[in-house]
């Protein structure tokens, strides 16, 4: 049998990127560099999530606070789960990969918006939580074919050498999208549809659990999974996501009271 010197192999890899150059993950435009990644105009676009931050929602504040400080938002309306935490905000090309990676099935993306949500994430990684996505049903799953977010959880459970535990977590009936439902319809198009898999709470009761999705809006789907696992004892729900909806966005959603406390 033949071997390929490293010489060759250096060459050869040379050769795979001229013809096939790499390119922004959203635009398509070469970059220029080797990896997957962004170019530097979409890149520029990019909204990251960056402390200081909200203890429970992960949202940046525009100043420093102090450590631990929560938001109005988090004080108004404590969220189900202990933390939250997103790479970006769910805008321009950060919003082009979630769409691309949900709908349009390019699924390599997983790898680069996994790496990123990994970095954001540290700090809910130190006690290698079980990591487990927000579950699809099965006839959702046969549409799409995979679960965007146990492609992202399963690349954040290999970075930090945690648990991946894709079926802890399942849906037990079929809902209507949450596109397009504002916070109370989803919580009530959510209700009950979530549920541990069988023999799943032996494996939750005193365990760290992260959560895990593409994008968090309201809320809902959260709250619902959260729910189910604080029942099976957990001990600590923590949420991870690639992207997180502008706030005050959705201030339209919940009325002016909570406008004016974000």
């Amino acid at each position: 049998m033949r071997f390929m010197s490293a010489g060759a192999g250096i060459t050869g890899r040379g050769i795979l990127d001229f013809l096939l150059p790499p390119r922004c993950l959203t635009c398509d435009t070469v970059t220029g560099h080797k990896g997957h990644g962004l170019c530097g105009a979409c890149w520029s676009r990019v909204r990251f999530l960056e402390q200081p931050w909200c203890l429970r929602y992960g949202t940046p504040f525009e100043h420093e606070v102090g450590v631990d400080a929560l938001s109005p938002r988090a004080i108004a309306f404590p969220p189900a789960f202990d933390r939250a935490r997103g790479a970006c905000w769910y805008s321009g090309p950060a919003r082009d990969l979630v769409l691309g990676l949900k709908f349009a099935r390019r699924r390599h993306l997983a790898l680069s918006m996994g790496r990123w949500m990994a970095r954001a994430g540290t700090e809910l990684l130190r006690d290698r939580p079980l990591i487990a996505p927000v579950p699809l049903h099965p006839r959702r799953l046969l549409q799409r074919r995979f679960n965007q977010s146990a492609d992202l959880a399963k690349v954040v459970a290999s970075l930090c050498d945690s648990e991946f535990v894709p079926d802890l977590l399942r849906r037990t009936r079929h809902t209507r999208a949450q596109v397009g439902l504002n916070a109370t319809e989803r919580q009530k198009n959510l209700r009950g549809a979530i549920a541990l898999t069988p023999d799943a709470g032996s494996r939750v009761f005193g365990r760290p659990v992260l959560l895990v999705d593409d994008v968090m809006t309201t809320g809902a789907t959260m709250a619902a999974c959260v729910k189910v696992l604080k029942q099976a004892g957990a001990r600590q729900i923590d949420v991870l996501v690639f992207a997180i909806a502008d706030p005050a966005g959705m201030a339209r959603e919940h009325g002016a009271e909570l406008k004016d406390k974000l």
